[in-house]
């Protein structure tokens, strides 16, 4: 007898395969991850939210990052270290489906935020006359608007076509709930799924490909036409940390949502990098930018000092 997706009361993740011996280690050194996560994020939004100086294009786009990962991280540790401990891994249908959509969430989310901030360095450098008609803070909220109704359109058409299927099996064949997993699940025909499941891939893979692509193509023309050591130094400094956590989560997600389509790709390879991308991105993207921005740290150096100099007083 078939399900209902919103009906399943219970599905099985695959198994973590951690001996008694090391779950205690493992759930501490998981738990140190998931709060370094977010002190770093929460760090870096306090940082651009109270510092007057950073209250700039670059910084309010980049902003939005640490929201975005702070809902990846959030949609896979919490239950993650239920598991740890309990060695249970099962979930519930209604638990699954809403990790699925934030962890699609926080994917789409970064890939389209990267883009915008890759847009407005190409503007920085290459137009710098005309900058702050274009980044303006009008067009600055406009695009925010933009890359977060993108989202959640994209994610919310993508989850609703998947509930409306009945469920015929229970074990999912990932460490956490996503749509290709779930389809999984299914008996019926998911062709549409699937083709909706590819128009999106190619439109959030291949978009913001396409613009870092051609952004960072006139920012590198751009540099070397420059007689000024030091403005290219910096230009070059600040494209290269955007470019080295763009390329992070490019290249993860593009294999690991198409090993899902390629049969003969290992199980565990897959696993091992749909992890790494709910992992590494939020918790290198706040160090990145953090040690890499000079005024991001500056701003945070001298918010340190305030708070311990009034925590004295």
């Amino acid at each position: 007898m078939y399900t209902n997706a919103s009906d399943m009361e219970l599905l099985t993740l695959v198994s973590l395969d951690i001996s008694a011996a090391h779950i205690y280690p493992v759930f501490v050194f998981s738990t140190l991850t998931y709060l370094i996560i977010v002190f770093c994020n929460l760090s870096v939004l306090a940082t651009i939210a109270l510092s007057k100086k950073l209250h700039n294009p670059m910084f309010i786009l980049l902003f939005n990052l640490p929201i975005s990962d702070m809902v990846g991280s959030t949609a896979l540790f919490p239950h993650l270290l239920f598991s740890i401990v309990t060695q249970n891994r099962g979930i519930s249908s209604s638990a699954c489906i809403t990790q699925a959509f934030m962890i699609h969430f926080y994917g789409t989310g970064n890939l389209l935020i990267l883009s915008a901030m890759a847009y407005d360095r190409y503007v920085a450098i290459c137009c710098p006359l005309r900058y702050n008609d274009i980044m303006s803070p009008k067009n600055v909220i406009k695009i925010i608007i933009l890359i977060w109704f993108i989202n959640v359109s994209l994610i919310v058409t993508l989850i609703l076509m998947l509930t409306r299927f009945k469920f015929c099996r229970t074990n999912i064949v990932d460490l956490y709930c996503n749509n290709p997993s779930l389809l999984k699940l299914v008996c019926e025909d998911t062709r549409i799924n699937n083709f909706y499941g590819m128009f999106t891939i190619v439109l959030l893979q291949g978009g913001p490909l396409l613009i870092i692509i051609y952004t960072y193509v006139q920012i590198l023309r751009t540099c070397v036409m420059t007689k000024h050591s030091d403005a290219r130094k910096k230009a070059f400094q600040t494209c290269g940390t955007h470019l080295v956590v763009y390329l992070i989560l490019e290249i993860n997600t593009a294999f690991t949502v198409i090993a899902h389509r390629i049969q003969s790709v290992s199980p565990y390879l897959r696993r091992v990098l749909g992890l790494s991308i709910l992992i590494f991105p939020p918790l290198l993207d706040p160090i990145i930018y953090g040690l890499k921005t000079t005024e991001l740290k500056r701003s945070f150096i001298l918010l340190l000092k305030k708070k311990l100099c009034s925590t004295k007083l």
